[in-house]
């Protein structure tokens, strides 16, 4: 495989982890779990294979920076916050409108990274912005949903959410000396369970749900997809190929997400959804692909050599 395809390949991985989400959720909540639970036993199953992988390969912790230490205590709280806001904003919005709230991160992300290196964005990233957020609007299938009755906090909910997630990639873009990728997931799960125990069901490890009552086989999976493969392929990744192209990248989760739903739960899958869930998918592959050309044309053109 060619280097420079290889951490944008990590970078769909992780957000395709994402994507089995919610369905692990909705099937929990099939078995009589709640949303808080399932999200509960994530982070904590979650932290608990982290910790384990970390006694087993390392055992100490690095010595950090104050930079460095305030880099990874940032990208737990939005972690955590991210579950949290997106959790909330399901009480005003149709989970479908939902999705497609979430997912303005990426031009979010965009208009961030923009500003932190004070550039502007370029014509291929506008143009993959533009054809993610059409097929986003067809995949989550929103086309048919009534707006006129959702409450203000939803839409700023589903913002908040955007926003959050969009923050946290971009300060798992930034590199931290002295730290191993282990001990760096350790310390952001680590804080992302805190932000989830003040927030939502902690009491699932002391009243018998987690262990007894069979909640944590959820919780492994959803510990699975959502700490361990995301966090660790973010932090190796993100780093290499920048804020903004992994934003757009990230996308991946939304076909994923519609492809799980239909085959696990049986949900349905129309036409406009499946000419969304290509579009996403050319949205994404756009920067690498017109990046690719750019650099081919150099390598070719006997005036730049």
């Amino acid at each position: 495989m060619k280097k420079n395809l290889f951490y944008p390949l990590l970078i769909v991985i992780a957000s395709s982890s994402y994507g089995v989400l919610s369905t692990i959720v909705k099937v929990a909540m099939q078995h009589g779990y709640t949303t808080g639970e399932a999200v509960s036993s994530q982070y904590i199953i979650g932290f608990m294979l982290v910790a384990t992988i970390f006694i087993v390969t390392q055992r100490q912790l690095p010595k950090l920076s104050k930079k460095g230490l305030l880099i990874l205590v940032c990208a737990g709280i939005l972690t955590g916050a991210t579950g949290i806001i997106y959790g909330e904003s399901l009480k005003y919005l149709p989970a479908s409108l939902a999705v497609v709230m979430l997912f303005q991160f990426t031009w979010i992300g965009l208009l961030i990274d923009c500003a932190l290196h004070k550039r502007l964005p370029s014509r291929a990233e506008v143009i993959s912005i533009i054809v993610l957020f059409a097929g986003t609007i067809l995949a989550a299938g929103v086309l048919n949903v009534d707006l006129s009755g959702i409450a203000i906090q939803g839409w700023l909910l589903g913002l908040a959410a955007a926003f959050t997630f969009a923050c946290f990639i971009q300060f798992n873009s930034r590199h931290v000396e002295g730290i191993t990728t282990t001990s760096r997931v350790l310390i952001v799960s680590f804080v992302a369970l805190i932000m989830i125990s003040i927030f939502l069901n902690p009491e699932v490890l002391w009243n018998g749900k987690l262990f007894a009552g069979g909640l944590w086989k959820f919780g492994l999976a959803l510990g699975l997809f959502g700490i361990i493969m995301p966090i660790y392929l973010f932090s190796i990744a993100v780093p290499k190929v920048g804020g903004a192209l992994a934003s757009i990248l990230s996308a991946m989760e939304l076909p994923v997400a519609v492809t799980v739903s239909v085959i696990v739960l049986h949900e349905p899958l129309t036409s406009l959804q499946i000419a969304g869930i290509i579009l996403v998918i050319v949205g994404m592959m756009l920067p690498t692909i017109l990046s690719q050309r750019r650099q081919k044309g150099k390598s070719l053109d006997p005036i730049s050599k």
